[in-house]
């Protein structure tokens, strides 16, 4: 089968499209390279690998590489509050229209399989597990665009979209900035973190996880179409405080002290049920532990803020 990624040299997408190819599957992938990154080079070596640089907002482009593609994963986004922020025309245009373009273009039978985040839920209940089922109540730009997108693609019959926890681990084309890189970054290299408004929770995925989750969706994807479904560990619904304890275990010189005065722009606090898609059989493989361990060793050899979207 033949597979359209936008995006596919970003963090994700860097992990995804080598995995894809891997397993014999074709791959496309059209990205802009606006972080000058390499890390589809050993890609290269495959006979189905083919790489666009371009725009995913260019309908000419995108008419042209749908002809011949059975799947359509579309990554390319602005990612994150703070980048969103400092661009809110490219985030309407690249994380909304571009996907509508997209939903326009694709025929009937043509699949696609498209992240979002469980960032939608914004603030959840105290106690209550976020499912599929909750109000999505966004409260960033990024995720409010996110969450419309999401509409878009489930309102095709042949769609499924993956609400992604907060991913961490190890990429290629690298992101410090995303919280527990962040917070593993800082542990190694500053050895101390300050913490503002330590309660707030989340949930988390390793990347590599989030690759598997898609050849998952792609493998069973007539059992699983037309849904959403949260991706992360369900043993790994922790407060920034608890993720801390977490990577002292590992780091043990690691200080972290939470801040008396002070508020974290970012307000998400909720925790989330992955039940929907365990029920379809999908299992993690990597733990928090696996990752932390993992970053550490890449924080040996990164030590610049280059790898971050902001």
């Amino acid at each position: 089968m033949k597979i359209l990624i936008t995006g596919g040299a970003g963090y994700i997408g860097s992990i995804l499209t080598p995995t894809l190819l891997a397993k014999g599957y074709e791959v496309t992938v059209l990205d802009n390279f606006m972080f000058h990154q390499s890390s589809l080079a050993d890609c290269c070596q495959y006979d189905g690998f083919q790489v666009v640089r371009g725009d995913c907002r260019d309908e000419r482009i995108i008419k042209d590489l749908l002809k011949d593609s059975d799947i359509i994963i579309p990554l390319a986004a602005l990612v994150g509050a703070p980048l969103c922020k400092n661009d809110a025309i490219g985030t309407q245009t690249t994380n909304l229209d571009a996907v509508k373009t997209i939903c326009q273009i694709a025929s009937k039978d043509q699949r696609i399989l498209m992240p979002v985040t469980n960032s939608g839920y914004g603030i959840g209940e105290p106690g209550k597990l976020c499912t599929e089922e909750t109000p999505l109540r966004p409260i960033s730009l990024y995720g409010v665009t996110k969450v419309e997108a999401e509409k878009v693609v489930l309102e095709r019959e042949n769609s499924l979209t993956f609400r992604l926890a907060t991913v961490f681990g190890m990429s290629p084309r690298m992101r410090t900035d995303l919280l527990v890189n962040d917070f593993v970054y800082r542990a190694v290299h500053d050895r101390a973190v300050l913490v503002f408004e330590g309660h707030f929770k989340r949930n988390y995925i390793h990347i590599r996880d989030v690759a598997n989750v898609f050849l998952h969706g792609i493998e069973n994807f007539e059992q699983m179409r037309g849904k959403p479904y949260n991706v992360g560990l369900d043993d790994a619904n922790l407060s920034k405080l608890e993720l801390c304890a977490e990577i002292n275990k590992h780091l043990p010189s690691f200080v972290y002290l939470e801040a008396p005065i002070g508020e974290d722009p970012d307000k998400r606090d909720y925790i989330v049920s992955n039940a929907r898609i365990l029920s379809t059989g999908f299992k993690t493989e990597w733990s928090l532990s696996r990752g932390i361990k993992e970053l550490i060793k890449g924080y040996t050899i990164l030590r610049d803020s280059l790898y971050s979207n902001v």
